[in-house]
């Protein structure tokens, strides 16, 4: 029997901030259930499908789970069930001793690994997130983009960068010195920001890129890639 079951979506950057914490840790022994909130139901089919976690209508026994009716959840063999990606991924890196957290005697890194969060969270991921939502799932929703919405994300997100440009010269990564969960938060949605068109805000910054290279080659990192490439054409040509 399975440690947990993750029910997520390869399509959603969420889920794949805790796949990501599972590859570098790793670990196996769980099983993924892909549910497909628009139809409201779990679907084990086509793993690409695009959710980010929007809250759609979906079936009673998912909104059991998450009471907002979104995507990742895990529930373990015991029974705990515990949504929101970021505690998801900080949770199995606890329970599973995955070296992506600071240890809990140096109070100090700790701190700043929660001050590295925040700063993910509140500067980085809600602009990145409304530019995916805009110029990436609404395409495959047959919606056109609010441009105005887009430009306005975008000045966050050159604004965040240009920040972050300069702390990187200093340190090798988003929390000191040492690769943890806070890097791997931006991974999914980075990724996004390449797929519509913007992943000159990443390359054309010296300190940005060398720091976004050193997490993106990580071998775990890698083979997750590769992995969902091959079942994406997988899919494609099954269609």
């Amino acid at each position: 029997m399975p440690a947990f079951t993750l029910y997520g979506s390869r399509g959603s950057t969420n889920t794949d901030r805790v796949r990501l914490t599972l590859a570098e840790g790793g670990f196996t022994d769980y099983e993924h259930v892909l549910v497909n909130l628009q139809k409201g139901e779990q679907k084990v089919g086509d793993p690409f499908l695009l959710q980010d976690d929007a809250a759609s209508p979906c079936s009673e026994e998912h909104m059991k789970r998450h009471p907002w009716g979104k995507i990742p959840v895990i529930t373990t063999a015991e029974g705990f069930t515990l949504y929101e990606s970021r505690p998801i991924c900080k949770y199995l890196a606890t329970k599973y001793s995955f070296p992506l957290l600071p240890p809990d005697s140096d109070v100090e890194a700790a701190a700043l690994f929660d001050q590295a969060q925040c700063v993910e969270t509140i500067y980085f991921a809600e602009p990145a997130g409304r530019i995916g939502f805009e110029k990436f799932v609404k395409r495959f929703r047959g919606l056109p983009p609010d441009e105005a919405v887009v430009s306005d994300a975008l000045r966050s997100v050159e604004m965040f960068f240009d920040v972050a440009e300069r702390l990187l010269h200093h340190k090798d990564y988003m929390a000191g010195n040492d690769f943890t969960l806070v890097d791997i938060y931006y991974i999914p949605l980075i990724q996004r920001l390449f797929a519509c068109g913007y992943g000159d805000i990443i390359v054309s910054r010296e300190a940005v890129s060398a720091w976004w290279d050193r997490c993106v080659n990580r071998p775990a990192v890698q083979r997750m890639l590769a992995a969902d490439k091959e079942a994406a054409a997988a899919v494609a040509a099954s269609k």
